[in-house]
């Protein structure tokens, strides 16, 4: 017990040998969360206060869940296959695929991702005659995962209004529409788990009882459903040891609320709140930089971190006049890293839009220095995976239209638009699915469909007793893929990705426990079934979901529900030794020991929409925070006059962020901008206090001075809070009101005085 014990701080200590009630965890960036969250399970067990059968953990990416179990796995001296350790969805599709029957699904159901999911709703839409231009599929599959990620049903939403009433009535269809083909999309998971669990009490009070202490990982990125799937799962005596960070919730855009936190600690009478504030990860410059900004945000628990490592380095501030010019400089400084010995993986450059980085990319690739773009397509989700599975989800289940829809003409087979629109309107009159569909099309349209519905039920017939990788190299021979990626002058990545297809099945068996002779059709036995068995509140029996995957469902459908939780799951892996591009948003969870904050300007980072949107400036802020708390040794900051971003120049002044950080942490490489006071301020008082604002100078040979009110055909009507420069270098910062700060060059700018 001892050795399990002996590395951790006091505050970690405290957290892992809490008593059998919920806690709360407010756990800084780099504080050693995982570690107390695993060696909480390790403890629990240890004392002998649950078996491994009864530890619950949720987590949010799979990457997450994996190092927890690979952490318990050495701690352990057990087999801890047991343990319920993924995340929300992949927990809700293992409980789901044991209790099928009562949740009114097929035992083989599908899951959407979201390609797949938005290309349902093309479809539906093309059917009904529905005009996508004035209901677009995109906003509509919004609306439908906002719905269900409150817990909503159609009949349940509460429309005020002609347009959302319609958005009412095609989620109804829709949800029938996934109901008829057996398949479900990733909010849907939550949802029918959320339903089952809520009408089920025999099930619910069975869960309850086997789960006495259900633990959570960034409990900050919770949404409202998934908040209320915990509350029903742990019931009022079951204990949660809830493990987050308020100041990191960055998600509301997916439906986080960081009001979860408080809720929780109201509603389920936290008297455990223990601060995880010694911070194993940054210099002491970098925290003081993260504590100080973070302060300026009314609405938190409240956390300091701190550190043993000493002050390291001030941060670097750099002010460019173009964002060319902000590329090159983060290039040498780069080159200057590596040059010193720094891993070129270890060096981070993040941004808060994706546009951003197009310049950065060019740089980097001028300059020859390796980079990989942090979030790019995962394997699950190049198109040629994609199709590959789209093959084998037929085969599993030939009446999923959105994978027929996929490949029945990739490669081409001569089967047109309008032969899909034939097929598709049968369909709907018969009520059947494409598949069925296809015996009562005539004509040459008829005989291709009949093809293709013989290829599939073809190489069925040919896999039925072959292993699953057996089963994937037969479908990529048969289907045309490797001939058709073969013919590609850039095809051979793409080949080389399908015939990994085929080790990832292999891996996947091994790893499932699946013998690898069992044939990737073979389902589970009635036998088998029947010893898994408990029985519901109707009287009908549904298999436990404590039985593993090698008793509910057959090789290929366990293979397709892991490829859309992977393809779902929004961690990417670790590349190459390149320098890491990224959003701050990806930089989620990850640490580098020299990182960029890049484009820190007013409208830009924090972003215009903050200041629109209900706590738009204090969650812009947590992105900031998320960002500094990335780095270990060295962070720089940086900024730009101009920026050319969708086509435009952009003029810009300093993020108000600045203002917000700890003089003494910065060290700036360039003078820095003068703060405008202007810019907060109303018009009245633009003209009033021209002394409030240092200038270099006061008017310049062409006429222009400090008060000025000016008009520009973009911006409108402004007025000059400074003048920097003269002759043909001057520059006005020019305060637009609505439009914001500029900072725009005289000789250039087309400026009319305004009398």
């Amino acid at each position: 017990m001892q050795n399990l014990l002996h590395n951790l701080n006091p505050e970690q200590l405290a957290a892992v040998t809490l008593p059998s009630q919920s806690a709360l965890i407010l756990a800084g960036a780099g504080s050693g969360k995982t570690r107390v969250l695993t060696t909480r399970i390790a403890w629990l067990i240890q004392t002998g206060q649950i078996s491994p059968a009864g530890v619950l953990a949720v987590t949010f990416t799979n990457k997450a869940a994996k190092e927890m179990m690979s952490r318990l796995s050495a701690m352990l001296p057990m087999n801890i296959r047991g343990m319920w350790i993924g995340t929300f969805h992949g927990l809700c599709n293992r409980l789901l695929r044991a209790h099928y029957r009562d949740a009114a699904l097929p035992q083989s159901f599908q899951i959407l991702d979201t390609q797949d999911q938005l290309s349902m709703i093309k479809r539906m839409l093309k059917a009904l005659n529905i005009d996508d231009e004035k209901y677009p599929p995109r906003n509509l599959m919004y609306f439908i995962n906002g719905a269900k990620d409150d817990g909503l049903r159609a009949q349940d939403i509460d429309a005020h209004d002609e347009y959302n009433r319609r958005f009412v009535e095609l989620y109804d269809i829709y949800d029938q529409q996934c109901q008829r083909e057996g398949v479900v999309d990733f909010a849907e998971l939550l949802l029918r788990t959320y339903e089952l669990l809520s009408r089920n009490q025999p099930l619910r009070e069975h869960y309850q009882q086997r789960f006495r202490h259900i633990l959570v990982d960034e409990f900050q990125d919770t949404n409202n459903l998934q908040y209320n799937w915990l509350k029903l799962l742990a019931g009022r005596d079951n204990a949660v040891f809830a493990v987050g960070d308020d100041d990191q919730s960055i998600y509301a855009f997916r439906g986080a609320n960081v009001g979860n936190m408080a809720a929780f600690e109201r509603e389920f009478s936290v008297q455990n709140l223990i601060k995880l504030e010694q911070n194993y990860r940054s210099h002491g410059y970098i925290l003081d930089a993260a504590n100080t900004l973070i302060a300026n945000n009314a609405k938190r628990l409240g956390k300091n971190l701190r550190t043993d490592a000493g002050h390291g380095e001030p941060i670097r501030v750099y002010e460019a006049t173009s964002d060319l010019q902000e590329a090159n400089w983060i290039i040498e400084e780069s080159k200057s890293l590596i040059a010193e010995g720094a891993s070129r993986s270890e060096i981070a450059v993040l941004y808060r839009s994706n546009a951003q980085s197009r310049v950065i990319e060019h740089a980097l690739f001028s300059a020859g220095i390796p980079y990989r773009v942090y979030g790019g397509q995962r394997f699950f989700e190049r198109a040629e995976i994609k199709h590959a599975i789209a093959y084998l989800q037929l085969i599993d289940n030939p009446h999923n239209d959105s994978a027929f829809l996929r490949v029945v003409n990739f490669p081409a087979r001569g089967i047109g638009a309008r032969s899909l629109e034939g097929l598709q309107d049968v369909a709907r009159q018969r009520r059947c699915s494409l598949h069925d569909a296809v015996a009562h099309v005539p004509g040459r349209p008829g005989t291709l469909l009949t093809n293709f519905v013989k290829l599939i039920d073809d190489v069925r017939a040919e896999t039925a007793l072959l292993s699953l990788p057996e089963m994937v190299q037969v479908m990529l021979d048969n289907s045309g893929l490797i001939t058709h990626y073969r013919s590609e002058r850039e095809g051979a990545d793409r080949v080389e990705n399908l015939e990994q297809l085929v080790a990832a099945a292999s891996q996947f068996i091994s790893e499932e426990g699946f013998g690898r002779g069992t044939p990737a059709l073979q389902g589970p036995s009635a036998e088998a079934v029947a010893g898994q068995a408990i029985v519901n509140a109707d009287g009908v029996e549904i298999v436990d979901a404590d039985a593993p995957l090698t008793l509910v469902m057959s090789p290929l459908s366990a293979f397709l529900s892991h490829a859309s939780l992977e393809a779902g799951d929004n961690q990417a892996q670790a590349g190459q030794d390149a320098m890491q591009l990224m959003t701050v948003h990806a930089a989620k969870g990850l640490e580098f020991d020299a990182v960029f904050i890049t484009g820190l300007e007013e409208g830009l980072f924090p972003h215009e929409n903050s200041d629109k949107a209900e706590g738009g400036v204090e969650e812009a802020r947590r992105l900031m925070y998320v960002a500094i708390t990335r780095a270990r040794r060295r962070l720089y900051l940086s900024f730009s006059q101009t920026r050319m971003l969708h086509g435009q120049t952009r003029f810009n002044i300093k993020s108000r962020f600045f203002d917000e950080l700890p003089e003494e942490a910065l060290k700036w490489l360039s003078p820095k901008v003068q703060h405008h006071w202007f810019a907060s301020q109303p018009r009245a008082a633009w003209a009033d206090t021209p002394s409030k604002q240092p200038a270099l100078a006061s008017s310049t040979e062409l006429g222009w001075r400090i008060g000025q009110t000016v008009l520009h055909q973009k911006f409108g009507e402004g007025v000059i809070v400074n003048i920097e420069g003269g002759g043909g270098n001057a520059r006005a910062s020019i305060n637009f009101g609505p439009n914001g700060m500029k900072l725009l060059d005289l000789t250039i700018a087309k400026l009319e005085k305004v009398a």
